[in-house]
């Protein structure tokens, strides 16, 4: 029986960073899913990075697969205080796969399960891969939260924001967007400029709008007094963005609680001038209730003293985030899942090196924020998770001699088919 040491289970930006410096750690090596999926099919076009493209690379460990560098090769630079496209992120992700030669097969997992000698993992069409060890990665999607009176809604009228990519089906009509924070904002702000009457529904008493960045240079005494990071400007965000091994040793109250409230609502500073004079925004409301009616729904709303107020709609978007939870890692057979120590919010325990209460399943991205603070939100965050998981991974291997697995056969895709074929 063939086994790998490592099978990374997705092929998002951690993903992809991790089995980029696992191929360097010279491992026999697998990774399942689709290359930069949440990007290219859950994003609508005309969505910009809210993070700097400074802060937005890919981890490998010589560095040369780096986002200004992919754009170099596009003709165009990767300014500070210049957003990316999404598309252009996606597309980057792929070069980075296709550069770094990583063994991608397309195919998704369905069940992550104990076997013997380490793991087995199913694919979508029925195969099973054995591994030593296996790193989780699988982003964001699993993890959608939409408030409760929404979730009875059928799929015609109400969504999650990271059900579209694209929102041309919604010309024309009447959408209100659930949300704060950039997700909501610029959903609104895009909706509204393609000729949809839309509004925004916030429990916030305001909106709240990341300042312009800082210029890169600056005197040697503002930096000093606000230094820039991965997460933005201060000490605090510096401290979470840069030190992710510190924030750890928190205790675990303090982090849940900063990893639910750090860095919360808002929308990035070019997206502002797109929504404040044109996209009509209920402030300090919570949707309360909501039932389909002809042509839509309707939804009831409760102000902060209590004041009621209702309307109508033909579809509401709830851009209301991600919550990541040992429950909803369903990937995982019951019987693996029950066994994960859990923290005070329900996210997974994980060590230093991101390995689980179950030795050799290691988790990364969202899953581990609060563990590792709020970098773990952000593509940044990849930069610290991708090399400590894999020496993580190399000692939990260091018991017994590696057995080596060749690369998956010729009949999966490989990411550089995908690649050209996608663009």
């Amino acid at each position: 029986m063939l086994m790998y040491d490592l099978l990374v289970v997705g092929a998002g930006p951690y993903g992809l960073s991790i089995a980029s410096h696992a191929m360097s750690a010279g491992l026999s090596l697998g990774v399942l899913g689709r290359p930069m999926a949440s990007w290219r099919d859950h994003m609508p076009p005309g969505m910009f990075l809210k993070s700097e493209p400074w802060a937005s690379n890919l981890a490998d460990p010589r560095g040369r697969w780096r986002l200004d560098a992919y754009c170099a090769t596009q003709g165009r630079e990767a300014r500070h205080a210049e957003p990316i496209p999404v598309r252009t992120f996606a597309d980057y992700g792929l070069w980075f796969a296709r550069n770094a030669a990583l063994p991608v097969d397309e195919r998704m997992a369905r069940r992550v399960a104990v076997h013997p000698a380490g793991f087995e993992v199913v694919t979508d069409d029925g195969d099973v891969l054995h591994a030593r060890t296996v790193a989780l990665a699988v982003g964001v999607m699993p993890f959608m939260e939409v408030p409760s009176a929404l979730r009875a809604l059928h799929p015609a009228v109400a969504s999650h924001s990271s059900h579209h990519s694209d929102l041309g089906r919604f010309r024309g009509r009447d959408v209100t967007v659930i949300g704060g924070g950039q997700a909501a904002l610029e959903t609104a702000a895009l909706l509204r400029e393609q000729g949809t009457r839309v509004r925004v529904i916030s429990r916030g008493d305001r909106l709240r709008w990341n300042d312009v960045p800082p210029p890169w240079q600056r005197p040697w005494w503002q930096s000093a007094r606000s230094p820039l990071s991965g997460l933005g400007c201060g000490w605090r965000n510096w401290f979470y963005a840069e030190r992710p091994g510190l924030f750890r040793h928190l205790p675990e109250a303090r982090r849940t609680r900063i990893a639910g409230t750090a860095l919360g609502p808002a929308g990035a500073w070019w997206v502002r001038h797109r929504v404040e004079p044109a996209v009509e925004v209920l402030l300090g409301r919570e949707v309360i209730r909501a039932h389909t009616v002809p042509g839509g729904v309707r939804l009831d709303t409760m102000g902060r003293n209590g004041e009621p107020l209702s309307l109508e709609t033909e579809h509401v978007i709830a851009a209301t985030g991600f919550r990541a939870t040992v429950d909803q890692l369903t990937l995982l057979a019951p019987e693996l899942r029950s066994t994960l120590a859990t923290a005070i919010d329900g996210s997974p325990v994980v060590g230093r090196t991101f390995e689980s209460s179950r030795p050799g399943l290691f988790l990364a991205g969202l899953l581990t924020t609060s563990a590792f603070g709020p970098a773990m939100r952000f593509v940044h965050g990849a930069t610290f998770t991708a090399p400590a998981l894999v020496r993580g991974v190399c000692r939990r291997l260091r018991s017994a001699p590696p057995r080596v697995a060749p690369f998956l056969p010729e009949r999966r895709t490989p990411v550089t088919a995908a690649a050209e074929a996608w663009r």
